[in-house]
């Protein structure tokens, strides 16, 4: 392996200790996903199925370190297929498209992880999913284009 394969695994290396050592400092309402943003700079540079494996794994993870909650394990491997999947869409380098993609995936993760945690019911659920969790997408999909505009010569895997 060289030093231009291990960027892109060095860049997600850093985005998933800054999720553990910086969002909790932060401790926002609508706090930025960082292993969200390392989920889709990754799965965009694989096959759907390893990124599910990878989300799988990174979900587990999440999940194990929460008291309570396990609903991170299917969401992030749905949300890591779905990013392989639309990969094409994604290698524009258009930050438009690149915060649109930010967002959903963000917006998706929520959903699927607050209806299978089952853990917020009602009409918090429907504020949660309708006003907090586009609100967190939209933080997190800023940090990723941040993530993006600093990252990008680590992050490129084309030559030189």
């Amino acid at each position: 392996m060289t030093w231009r394969s291990l960027r892109p695994i060095l860049a997600f290396i850093i985005l998933v200790v800054l999720h553990y050592t910086l969002r909790p400092v932060l401790e926002w309402r609508t706090s930025i996903d960082f292993l969200i943003i390392a989920l889709l700079l990754a799965a965009v540079r694989m096959r759907p199925g390893a990124a599910a494996v990878l989300g799988f794994a990174m979900g587990l993870v999440a999940d194990s370190l929460t008291v309570g909650a396990f609903g991170a394990t299917l969401a992030m491997t749905v949300v890591g297929f779905t990013a392989s999947w639309l990969r094409a869409v994604v290698f524009a380098e258009n930050l438009v498209l690149h915060a649109a993609f930010f967002f959903a995936g963000k917006w998706l993760f929520d959903i699927i992880f607050l209806l299978v945690e089952r853990r917020v019911k009602g009409l918090d659920l429907v504020f949660q999913l309708l006003i907090w969790s586009p609100l967190t997408a939209m933080v997190t999909a800023l940090a990723g284009l941040l993530v993006l505009i600093i990252m990008r010569p680590m992050l490129d895997t084309q030559p030189a």
